[in-house]
């Protein structure tokens, strides 16, 4: 028989496990690297990834030599469709103003809601397929993107209804989130209000959205608030989401772990009480260190603790327009390394399989019978990618086995 696609003398070929269940603590650290292998697609699937083999013909091969492949890239948190940007908050932050209060004084996801409210259904689009672009060429093909800088029914609609053509266009795995308790919105008459008016539009954000979201956090939404909300979500089919702990320890880690929650993220700041919760829930923690660092603070989200008992994580960008300002998550994987103390084999996992179980989508793998999205990456080895930081090591990404970015390294023209 012939085949559709030959990858063949594969320096390493990264295997992480296909797995029910996320990976949890010490397990996270176990990464199958296969030396010299062979992966072999056929209609758009896997037949093989394994040791070299020259068992197989196929009517395209590419040579993988001093080359490392691995499954395509899972960026479980972002903020993809949005209006605007905020550079100029860059000014506040030099002056040592915090995200609160930048937020508190109009910027902010204020400053962004407005410029999302002002964007037509056709903008959002276009500037968010480029990012979203730029995020494949990077080795991503599975994405989860959250409305939440709407604040009301037309624009968090509006936003969901971006995200889901996007997914159509490109045919990627994308899960949808609505967010629209992100923040309160200036005209609000009350916070409880306005959280009335959100959970009123959950039925409709359902035919868009896979998540329901919400942002619990001193100046935001109580804990309480969040857990009324969350439990309006679930009334309805939807599974949860929360961002929680990331500035003040107000148990939304707990909470996400009670309410069966599939991620909580950001929790920089969770108790270690919460942290040890973990090890009885299948709740992945999505940590952010790109947010971390480009907040510039000093405490980063306690992954090693986290491990420690036994719990779930994975790495994402939090690609937003305030806080965390890339979509590259080649970046983060290296800020995972030196500040959440992560192994390599720990950020893989945390890319890949972990990463689809906190958004609940098949991919982060390339076993027998999966679906053939796959990076070659320009690296002698796994280990040097989240080594070698802030550039793009992508060399080709496949998509249901057919290639669908070739970068090389040469100019256009030359003197």
């Amino acid at each position: 028989m012939t085949y559709d696609l030959l990858i063949q003398n594969i320096k390493e070929l990264i295997l992480p496990v296909t797995t029910d269940r996320p990976l949890k603590g010490k397990a996270l650290d176990e990464l199958n690297v296969v030396k010299h292998g062979t992966v072999v697609v056929h209609e758009g699937k896997i037949v093989y990834a394994g040791p070299y083999t020259e068992d197989y013909e196929a009517r395209e091969t590419i040579d993988a030599s001093d080359r490392v492949v691995s499954p395509a890239l899972v960026d479980a948190h972002t903020h993809l469709v949005h209006g605007g940007s905020r550079e100029h908050e860059m000014a506040l932050k030099r002056q040592g103003k915090s995200y609160l209060e930048i937020l508190e004084s109009g910027g902010g996801i204020l400053s962004t809601v407005e410029a999302t409210r002002q964007a037509t259904e056709d903008e959002l689009f276009k500037k968010a397929e480029y990012d979203l672009l730029t995020m494949i060429h990077h080795g991503v093909l599975a994405v989860e993107s959250k409305s939440g800088y709407g604040l009301n029914k037309e624009n968090e609609l509006k936003q969901l209804r971006v995200s889901k053509r996007l997914e159509e266009k490109y045919g990627l795995k994308m899960r949808h989130t609505f967010l629209g308790p992100h923040a309160i919105p200036k005209e609000a008459s009350s916070q409880a209000d306005f959280l009335q008016e959100m959970i009123d539009l959950l039925p409709e954000a359902k035919e868009y959205a896979d998540f329901a979201d919400i942002f619990c956090e001193t100046g935001v939404f109580t804990l309480e608030e969040s857990k009324r909300y969350m439990e309006a979500a679930k009334e309805l089919g939807l599974r949860v989401k929360i961002h929680a702990d990331e500035i003040d320890p107000l148990g939304g880690l707990g909470l996400a772990i009670e309410e069966d929650a599939i991620s909580a993220d950001h929790l920089v700041a969770s108790s270690d009480q919460d942290k040890a919760n973990l090890k009885d829930s299948d709740t992945v923690a999505v940590l952010l260190p790109g947010t971390t660092f480009y907040l510039d603070k000093e405490s980063y989200a306690d992954a090693r603790g986290m491990l420690d008992n036994n719990g779930a994580i994975a790495i994402a960008t939090d690609y937003n327009p305030g806080s965390c300002v890339t979509n590259n998550l080649q970046m983060v994987m290296a800020i995972a390394s030196l500040k959440l103390k992560l192994s390599p084999a720990e950020i893989w996992n945390a890319v890949t399989v972990n990463a689809a179980k906190a958004i609940d989508v098949d991919a982060g793998t390339i076993n027998e019978g999966d679906d053939a999205n796959i990076v070659i990456w320009r690296a002698p080895n796994h280990e040097y990618i989240p080594y070698h930081y802030g550039v793009n090591h992508v060399e080709k990404v496949i998509q249901n086995g057919r290639v669908i970015v070739d970068r090389q390294p040469q100019l256009l023209t030359q003197a």
